[in-house]
């Protein structure tokens, strides 16, 4: 009983550390709505990154009460921790939580032993919930019934979310989100008797948007619905879009946005319900994608252990160029690459190794606008040896020996990040054709501009450095030199004093850390003629100093720039800076 006693009491203060972790994130999430209401952009980056930041210091803060309260030999026995195990288990059962609990309890025992330790029996590796839970219920939802009427069903959504700034132009809204609707369903969907349009019943906020999720939906067929929703400053509440298309919506939930805010009650169900409007959704994504991304990572792990366990795939090193400062391999067949530091770094490189990391987990914090992918951080992934080609470890053991080990027949990797797969946009622009160039280049303009409007530049801007996804959007991926825009020093190449100074290895001009000469960006991101003359064609502008440092002035102003997370008039971009 004596040894019992101290786990119960554990298992309570590691729950009571979750409940003030939960309180907290409630606090932050519910304000979203006022923070959209009253167009507090830069608020709502602040709360978003806080937010973030959160978890990690109610880690921090459970640790340092648990130590203080126990004795170290009581803490610190590992052979307790079974015990302390069983007793959360008794104590998160009911809970509409408990599948986060179980990660902030997994969080709770790293913060306190070493990796060595890590067992099913003393953490969650594979989560108790499925065989426990034996409550399923639906999610929080309002169904509207159009029976022939869509005008009137859709004033209903309309009337049902309504904000505290009115709508600008109601009527308009809703002419043209039922002509939208007409457009993008057939024309028998509409008519159907037994449509339905279901949303979830609390907006999901992000950014300068607010958006309802749900679905449209007869007896035999159903599409997703997101209605975004923005508010414009001195006008009013406007519904911008509706959007039904599987691929656009998954975009809107993609591993390169921000990560939505939304007032969720339980959320497995939010998540279940979520995963049928977006089937080819993995559920980690999606609970990253609300902000939960602790337990999307837990829910990765689970997907990679039970991938290597169930299948024959070898780690090998990923396809393309290989980086200066990070080495990169993949699974085949598992849609994600890992990212390992190397010790040495190539001599154009003047990062050293904290810095990465540093960048690394700058990109966890801002505002990603859809242009760069999230990452995970993981910390001694141990697996067999027999699950990596010969030729992928030997190169890992060459680059990153401080990182990489061999233990026997298990291979540790000390540190590294995870990050969605994708095809380098300079391999694609291979076997591309005319039309796939034309749209790649575009987009990976427009993804540099995008980022820009956002503070973020990239630094390395070279093609090998951008990714194509499944969805044909083009995605930044390569960290180590990203930066603040505002910090970037935008110049114009003088003019050679003398005709001598063109002839010259070196340049006539003093050339600062971080100075930047955008008229310089041709010759360095196209070795092809022709793709560089198209880039010129499509966006010039971004050879230009002066476009960078207007950008530079409007957010010193405190502007916000709308960057959208769905297909519109790409004017918007425009207009915003100006």
């Amino acid at each position: 009983m004596a040894q019992q006693w101290p786990a119960e009491g554990i298992a309570r203060l590691i729950l009571e550390g979750f409940d003030d972790y939960r309180e907290h994130f409630r606090q932050i999430t519910d304000g979203a709505r006022a923070r959209f209401e009253e167009a507090q952009w830069q608020a709502t980056q602040h709360a978003a990154a806080e937010r973030i930041a959160l978890y990690e210091v109610k880690v921090g803060e459970t640790s340092e009460r648990l130590r203080a309260v126990y004795a170290v030999d009581e803490l610190l026995d590992v052979q307790l921790w079974p015990l302390v195990k069983s007793a959360y288990i008794g104590l998160i059962d009911l809970r509409l939580d408990d599948e986060l609990s179980e990660t902030w309890y997994n969080s709770i025992f790293c913060s306190l032993f070493s990796h060595d330790l890590i067992s099913d029996g003393c953490m969650f590796i594979h989560t108790t919930r499925p065989s426990l839970r034996a409550h399923e219920r639906a999610p929080q939802t309002r169904s509207y019934r159009p029976a022939g009427r869509l005008h009137a069903a859709l004033s209903a959504v309309l009337d049902d979310f309504r904000f505290d700034v009115p709508y600008d132009d109601r009527a308009g809204d809703l002419e043209r989100l039922e002509a939208q609707l007409r457009e993008n369903l057939p024309d028998w969907v509409c008519k159907d008797p037994e449509l339905c349009i279901e949303l979830f019943a609390s907006p999901l906020y992000r950014n300068k948007g607010a958006y309802l999720v749900g679905r449209i939906y007869t007896r035999d067929e159903q599409w997703p619905l997101v209605l975004p929703l923005l508010h414009r400053e001195g006008r009013g509440i406007q519904a911008d879009a509706v959007i039904t298309d599987e691929a656009e919506v998954s975009i809107i939930f993609s591993f390169t946005r921000s990560y939505f805010m939304v007032d969720v009650a339980v959320p497995a169900e939010f998540v279940g319900f979520l995963k049928r409007i977006l089937p080819g959704k993995h559920i980690a994504e999606l609970y990253t994608s609300i902000g939960f991304y602790k337990h999307g990572k837990s829910e990765f792990y689970r997907a990679l252990i039970n991938h290597l366990a169930n299948t024959d795939d070898r780690f090998i090193m990923a396809p393309g160029v290989r980086g200066m400062v990070m080495s990169v391999f993949t699974l085949p067949g598992f849609n994600t690459v890992f990212k390992i530091i190397k010790d040495r770094f190539a001599h154009a490189k003047t990062v050293d190794r904290n810095t990465v990391i540093e960048k690394y987990r700058l990109v966890k914090n801002v505002d990603r606008v859809g242009r760069m992918a999230d990452t995970q951080e993981f910390a001694d992934f141990r697996f067999p040896r027999s699950k990596f080609d010969p030729d992928c470890l030997a190169e890992l053991l060459e680059v990153a020996p401080s990182t990489v080990a061999l233990e026997g027949d298990v291979v540790l990797i000390r540190h590294c990040w995870t990050e969605r797969r994708m095809t380098p946009l300079n391999i694609y622009l291979e076997s591309a054709s005319d039309a796939q160039v034309h749209e790649a280049l575009y987009d990976y303009g427009l993804a540099i501009k995008q980022l820009a409007a956002a503070n973020i530049f990239p630094g390395d801007m070279l093609l090998k450095n951008f990714g194509v996804t499944r969805h044909g959007r083009v995605v930044f991926y390569d960290y180590d030199e990203i930066c603040y825009l505002t910090e970037v020093n935008f110049r114009v190449i003088p003019p050679p004093r003398y005709p001598e100074d063109e002839m010259s290895a070196e340049p006539w001009y003093s050339v600062a850390p971080n100075d930047v000469f955008p008229e310089e960006f041709p010759r360095f991101l196209f070795a092809d003629i022709g793709q560089r003359r198209l880039f010129a064609k499509l966006h010039g502008e971004l050879y230009d100093a002066e476009y960078w440092k207007s950008l530079q002035a409007a957010i010193r102003s405190g502007k916000v720039i709308d960057v959208f997370p769905y297909r519109r008039q790409e004017r918007e971009l425009t207009e915003a800076i100006q």
